[in-house]
């Protein structure tokens, strides 16, 4: 039997995960080779933890995540208002699965972002298609499609997104166009999706922020249910770095 023929033929029907593993059980003593039940079980693991991989780093890639950031590099301290038990609440994310929102608020530089695109990265590793904009960025994508057409397809482009961070909400004004983008997006994920919100107002803030008292009632609506919330303390981590 020509060993190379069946791995040029795993590779050819992409299974590269199988051939790296075939490869590997070749190179191995005669000896120590596994058993039939064993090399097949051994082949059949490779491939799905290959294919696992190859999911995340297509989500990661997809996410645009502003930092290459994992939780395990999140300082959880006192000083911080950030503890370690309820990180770890939110590490499985199990609130996707739940359609819980995030709401981190603190002052610039404390790691409000680094801690969405943490646990963004998370939920991609876990299987969970995830979206990452800058408010600013945010708000001139929805403008932007609402002339060209093609604000239908946004909408269903991040409806489809299991996870939805927007970072440095309230730095750019709203208006009546983006309050009800907004809010229509909001809508289409309440109960369903879940959304990350990172801003340097505090919550309570937020509904003056919005402005248009019945939106803004809305809007809240949605997001506050059921919401984890993250109030980040403490000096600038850009100043300490």
């Amino acid at each position: 039997m020509n060993t190379q023929i069946t791995i040029d033929h795993l590779s050819q029907l992409k299974l590269h995960g199988m051939a790296r593993a075939y490869e590997a059980v070749l190179s191995m003593p005669l000896q120590d080779q596994p058993t039939l039940n064993q090399f097949m079980a051994r082949l059949t693991e490779a491939e799905t933890l290959d294919r696992a991989h190859k999911k995340t780093e297509m989500y990661l890639l997809q996410s645009k995540l502003r930092y290459n950031a994992v939780l395990e590099q999140v300082h959880c301290n006192t000083t911080r208002n950030l503890d370690k038990e309820k990180l770890m609440m939110i590490a499985d994310c199990s609130f996707i699965d739940r359609a819980e929102n995030l709401l981190i608020t603190g002052a610039t530089g404390c790691g409000k972002s680094f801690l969405a695109c943490a646990i963004g990265r998370q939920a991609c590793s876990f299987g969970y298609r995830t979206l990452y904009f800058g408010i600013n960025r945010f708000l001139e994508k929805i403008s932007a499609s609402k002339l060209d057409g093609t604000f239908i397809k946004l909408l269903n482009q991040i409806e489809k997104t299991h996870l939805l961070i927007l970072d440095d909400f309230g730095l750019h004004p709203l208006d009546g166009i983006t309050r009800l983008a907004l809010l229509q997006m909001l809508e289409d994920r309440y109960g369903k999706k879940s959304v990350i919100i990172t801003s340097q107002l505090p919550v309570a803030k937020w509904h003056e922020y919005i402005g248009e008292t019945t939106i803004a009632d809305a809007i809240m609506d949605r997001l506050a249910v059921n919401a984890h919330r993250f109030d980040l303390k403490g000096d600038s981590l850009r100043k300490k770095k």
